[in-house]
């Protein structure tokens, strides 16, 4: 199996579906002219965008006209976060957040507190990285103006009681915003059950390409542009719609929650099976996340006496594709942050690993995976002297 790589790290990014490329195809060499034309072929990409807008609003259960096109989760993320409070800046200049977002979040909040005077309370979550709800009505005052929690870690795979949590925003009239880039290809994404004002997702996570996203924003909530220029996305982010890949992404989301139950029992199978088989064979492995309330596809270690970094590069050696935690800060040597806010020692968070699946994955490639594990595991922790 070595000949062929075995990709488990599908929390970083997805192959691109056949039928979403099939879908793109013609909106680059034929139907390409600028939507905001008003001659036929200008038309034919308005059109296309305007039933992708539709057909992802029905999967939110939404009006059509509260779906924002932006270039990814990142911007979505921004563009929640910045919009709603230089929005809602004479409100107050609250925001609340965890400690275990990605930095999307996290890194835009501290941009807000540096930068522009905002008070952000950074939540802490339990050993399984759960937030409690109650915390959130806690850390509420009256400047309160967004919460800002992930539906599930991009890390971990932990889920988060998003209902609860907007019950509560709701309550307090707070706008309450969630990265759902993780949870798209396999939670709900119904808005009224989560009780979400904004919500972020990005194509790439769930078969669909990379460079184009989308943010929910209920209707009513005002939104300051974070990025001025033309008046696309009716007046609520400039820039040339990138239309094949609204096009793809559009797809891309029906074909994640066409049978999304089935898939996800089929993943939740083969996650179990890895999950058990390294706990069994790797000695002091340590499952990172909640044991039931995670994302079906996604298994995560902290591996005493083997450094992340060199794990990911021992098993792409040995043909399979993984990761440390978010691909976003693979290459670092600092232990997660995410391990660590769950109460990890540093020791224990620089040796983080993180296994996603995907629908191409089989049992083989599994069993391939826990025979190939420990005998690296066994090899890094015998050229560390501390773990020695």
């Amino acid at each position: 199996m070595v000949n062929r790589m075995i990709y488990l790290d599908h929390a970083a990014t997805t192959p691109v579906d056949p039928r979403v490329v099939e879908a793109m195809l013609p909106y680059f060499s034929q139907h390409y002219g600028n939507p905001s034309s008003l001659y036929r072929w200008g038309q034919e990409g308005r059109r296309a965008i305007d039933q992708a807008r539709s057909r992802i609003a029905k999967i939110l259960n939404c009006s059509h006209s509260e779906i924002i096109f932006t270039s990814g989760g990142t911007e979505s993320d921004n563009l929640a976060i910045r919009g709603v409070a230089f929005a809602r800046h004479h409100q107050g200049n609250h925001i609340i957040t965890s400690r275990i977002e990605h930095h999307a979040v996290e890194r835009t909040c501290q941009q807000r507190e540096r930068e522009f005077g905002s008070q952000v309370t950074y939540l802490p979550v339990d050993r399984y990285g759960r937030i409690d709800p109650a915390d959130v009505e806690r850390a509420i005052t009256p400047q309160t103006t967004l919460i800002s929690i992930m539906y599930a870690n991009n890390e971990m795979g932990t889920i988060q009681p998003i209902a609860e949590i907007g019950e509560i925003a709701r309550h307090h009239s707070v706008a309450f915003h969630t990265d759902a880039v993780q949870a798209a290809g396999y939670l709900d994404l119904d808005v009224e059950v989560l009780k979400v004002d904004l919500l972020s997702l990005s194509g790439h996570k769930f078969y669909g390409p990379k460079g184009v996203g989308v943010l929910y924003l209920r209707r009513g909530l005002k939104l300051l542009p974070t990025q001025t220029g033309g008046s696309h996305e009716d007046n609520r982010r400039a820039g040339t719609e990138n239309v094949p890949g609204i096009v793809g992404l559009a797809l891309a989301l029906e074909l994640a929650q066409q049978d999304r139950q089935e898939k996800a029992r089929r993943l939740i199978t083969l996650r179990d099976r890895l999950i058990q088989g390294i706990l069994e064979r790797v000695s002091k492995a340590q499952l990172t996340g909640h044991p039931t309330q995670r994302m079906p596809n996604s298994a995560s270690f902290a591996i005493d006496g083997a450094s992340g970094e060199s794990l990911l590069m021992a098993l792409d050696l040995a043909g399979i594709c993984a990761s440390s935690g978010s691909a976003c800060t693979s290459g670092s040597l600092e232990p997660s942050y995410v391990l660590k806010a769950c109460g990890l020692p540093d020791r224990l968070a620089v040796g983080a690993l993180r296994l996603t699946l995907g629908h191409e994955n089989t049992e083989e490639e599994i069993e391939y995976t826990l025979e190939t594990l420990p005998a690296i595991v066994e090899r890094l922790r015998a050229v560390a002297p501390a773990y020695a």
